[in-house]
């Protein structure tokens, strides 16, 4: 086994992250570097740059721009309000209601943008003062918010869950998209027995039960957007269009819902298109440049000789699959998603592979690990941004978000170990 490439990778990478060079850099860098081992600077520098532009050319990623277009319209245009009202009348009157209320809105609202960010921002401004008014503290209200906000990615439509799809050679992403399905409304659920069994404990305020009226009114309201759902996933499965074209629809279905409910003014536009192409061009930046560190690892026999090591440490798939979920939840707490995805499954795919681990069940625990990673610090952009809105710090938040993580864990064990967790859906609709 040859060690150099390794180290050369795996150090420069951390040593650039700690002297503050932004991620995407690091890994352009480290890969330029781990190249060098084996040839020259200037053919490394040319490879790398080259795969960098090829890492991007996909079909399958044009979803990625529409489907976050889609997530800033369904923000501005007043979609998350009445998902909260919809989930206000189904659990405000249990033990920890508005904890409930948080959970539930963040699965629907996630599921229909796709983004945790987006997830988490609209959660936190409209439930966080009013948690805070019914004597929930900020701390408990941010922990729940943050936590809730990561299930929309397992949740289909996720953009995650293509770049998942590109990083493993193709994987359907319609058996992907179904798959997430299951393991997040668990999640969701043991998430929300723990903040019910937290809130009891404490003894916040219960809402009051809401009339058979009340329910019908809200979900009237909010059937529109749950709508999108049914339209994407319909589409997908049926055969109608790909997940390219059903992020395009979702574009138009939530710019014609805005207008409709008047969230959305024709002057919004321009500061929405904006944004939109300020996160495309991050995400995509970071999908360039992990596609070339993937391929240098690959041109190295980096995964070769990582899956020979971990192979040699047991061949009992239970202590193989908890070593992986180990390392996959420890790079969640120092790298964003989106290139732990790209960087990580060529190195554990064929491991999975060999184990008889269908690849669409490894990307739904794949997910479910880093969504953990992005509630923890250094790097849990999620968590940063539900702390700043519930204006608290981490140190007050970390203590409350403890038995949300333990949910969390509980979900991704039983989703590694019982397939059919994650593979039930695809099978009886026969997508795989």
């Amino acid at each position: 086994m040859e060690y150099l490439p390794i180290l050369v990778l795996v150090f420069s990478f951390i040593a650039l992250l700690f002297i503050g060079v932004p991620i995407a850099w690091s890994i352009a860098i480290s890969s330029l570097l781990t190249m060098m081992v084996s040839v020259s600077a200037l053919p490394a520098l040319t490879t790398v740059s080259q795969r960098i532009g090829t890492g991007l050319d996909s079909f399958a990623l044009l979803a990625i721009p529409f489907f976050v277009l889609s997530g800033q319209l369904m923000n501005k245009g007043g979609i998350a309000h009445r998902l909260i009202n919809f989930a206000k009348t189904l659990v405000g009157a249990l033990p920890g209601g508005l904890a409930l209320i948080n959970v539930i809105a963040a699965m629907l609202m996630g599921a229909i943008a796709g983004s945790a960010m987006a997830s988490a921002s609209a959660m936190g401004s409209i439930l966080g003062p009013e948690m805070e008014k019914e004597g929930y503290s900020k701390e408990f209200g941010a922990a729940v918010n943050v936590t809730s906000s990561t299930v929309g990615l397992i949740i289909p439509p996720s953009n995650v869950l293509i770049v998942y799809s590109l990083a493993s050679g193709g994987v359907s992403i319609a058996a992907l998209f179904l798959a997430g399905y299951i393991p997040g409304i668990l999640t969701g659920l043991f998430l929300m027995i723990v903040a019910s069994l937290y809130a009891k404990k404490k003894k916040y305020n219960v809402g009051k039960r809401s009339s058979l009226k009340e329910v019908t009114k809200t979900f009237v309201s909010a059937f529109p957007s749950l709508l999108l759902l049914v339209v994407i996933m319909g589409g997908i499965v049926a055969g109608i269009f790909t997940a390219t074209e059903a992020s395009a629809i979702a574009v138009l279905y939530t710019l014609v819902l805005g207008f409709w409910y008047k969230e959305i003014k024709t002057k919004d536009l321009p500061k929405i298109l904006l944004d939109s192409c300020g996160t495309t061009a991050i995400v995509m930046l970071l999908i360039g440049t992990s596609m070339s560190m993937s391929w240098v690892m690959s041109y190295e026999n980096i995964p070769q000789d990582i899956s020979t090591m971990l192979l040699g440490l047991s061949n009992n798939p239970i202590i193989i699959l908890l070593i992986i979920n180990l390392l996959l939840l420890f790079v969640g707490v120092f790298m964003d998603m989106t290139p732990a995805v790209l960087i990580f499954t060529p190195i554990f795919l064929p491991i999975i592979i060999e184990l008889g681990m269908d690849p669409v069940q490894f990307g739904i625990i794949m997910i479910l690990n880093l969504c953990v990673g992005l509630c923890t610090p250094p790097v849990g952009s999620v968590l940063f941004v539900g702390v700043g809105i519930a204006n608290t710090t981490i140190e007050k938040v970390i203590k409350p978000l403890l038995p949300l993580f333990l949910a969390m864990i509980i979900s991704l064990l039983l989703v590694t170990y019982f397939s059919e967790l994650s593979l039930w859906l695809p099978r009886f609709f026969g997508v795989i």
